[in-house]
């Protein structure tokens, strides 16, 4: 069977619907003839666009839903209406199938989707245990010396930039390759270039505000009930910010490298260490928060298939934070070495499934997003 990178969006049209896109066929064409919720995200304006769903829009409007659940609860044809109108976990339904269907090669994708707590923890268990047997076998004294935070006494450093360089060029070209793939299905309508530029614009912003997090009026998402809570958004941003903060530690420490001949370790109020601290901690409480409200969600908000790959990348980012933080507690004592073999395993492992997972449903969700600023653009 064709998958959707080679199809076009006439072709997509074509294609048999999967019970869960089907199920968002059945819920958009009641939406869009009652209109009651037009003003409360993204989803429903692009909505109302549209005559008709076919492929290509159900996972576009898949991708730009939040899921903050603030139509549910104002929907008067949700259960117990006989139309059972649930467009939370419907869209839901379908954002695991985009990132299944555009993982590149697919084979992971589905494999992640499948089983993604077993494969992160796995992955990371079994990356970290390798780095632990090398370091035992070739450098067993590592163990009981402590070298004052000399990373490279035990992995050197070019050793390092070849295996995380490769895996992040890796994770760099599919994740590519999937979204290149999803735009084109996507079709958006030619667009000059300065409106291109301004709709780029407005997604940036929605997507690094988490605009669609405030429930369309600004009081914020329904997680467990009809309150509205803003709790999604601040973990979501500490998650993401600690994510840049530990991407802007890591970019620091290879110009000092390379630019000004200054090699690691660094001190503690070093511009490296202090960012590494402060986005190990975002990326500590940020995934902690959003593992509580997972587990204490609405259920009518969740979609039982899509929790391995969700708690899958909680795990692994909290696993990336807590080793990352250890490392920096023991980093002059003999225990360094194991505490880098962990933290290196795991973020190894968050690399490697990074386009098979959680972590791409930003990715697609800000392709969505600019989809949507070029139609509101163009009329």
């Amino acid at each position: 069977m064709q998958t959707l990178q080679a199809l076009t969006r006439d072709a997509v049209s074509t294609l048999m619907l999967s019970p869960e896109e089907t199920e968002v066929d059945r819920v958009m064409t009641i939406c869009n003839a009652c209109r009651y919720c037009e003003g409360f995200c993204a989803v429903f304006p692009a909505m109302t666009r549209l005559l008709e769903f076919n492929k290509a829009d159900i996972h576009y409007l898949a991708n730009v839903c939040h899921n903050c659940g603030a139509c549910l609860h104002a929907c008067q044809y949700a259960e117990p209406h006989e139309f059972a109108v649930n467009v939370p976990r419907a869209l839901a339904a379908v954002r695991p199938l985009t990132y299944a269907e555009f993982a590149w090669p697919p084979a992971l994708g589905r494999l992640y989707r499948r089983a993604g707590l077993t494969m992160a923890l796995a992955t990371a268990g079994g990356l970290a245990l390798f780095l632990v047997l090398v370091l035992i076998l070739n450098q067993g004294a590592w163990l009981h010396v402590p070298l004052a935070g000399n990373f490279y006494a035990i992995f050197p450093h070019n050793l390092l930039v070849l295996m995380f360089g490769a895996v992040f060029l890796y994770a760099i070209v599919a994740l590519g390759l999937g979204v290149a793939a999803f735009w084109r299905m996507l079709s958006p309508a030619a667009a000059p270039g300065a409106v291109l530029g301004a709709a780029g614009l407005d997604a940036a912003g929605q997507a690094l505000t988490l605009k669609y997090l405030d429930g369309g009026h600004g009081e914020g998402c329904n997680d467990e009930d009809d309150r509205y809570t803003h709790r999604r958004r601040a973990f979501h941003h500490l998650t993401f910010y600690g994510f840049v903060c530990c991407f802007i530690a890591t970019s620091v420490a290879t110009l000092y490298h390379y630019l000004l001949d200054y090699p690691a370790p660094y001190p503690v109020v070093s511009v490296p260490v202090l960012f590494g601290i402060v986005g190990g901690i975002g990326l500590l409480i940020g995934p902690a928060g959003l593992l509580w409200l997972n587990l204490r969600r609405h259920p009518d908000h969740a979609v039982s298939a899509q929790q391995p790959m969700d708690r899958g990348f909680i795990a692994l980012l909290m696993l990336v934070s807590a080793t990352g933080l250890a490392l920096l507690v023991w980093r002059d004592t003999g225990a360094m070495g194991l505490w880098l073999a962990l933290h290196l395993g795991a973020v190894m492992a968050f690399f490697l499934t990074m386009p098979y997972g959680k972590f791409a449903h930003g990715v697609f969700r800000s392709a969505a997003l600019l989809r949507s600023a070029l139609d509101r653009r163009m009329g």
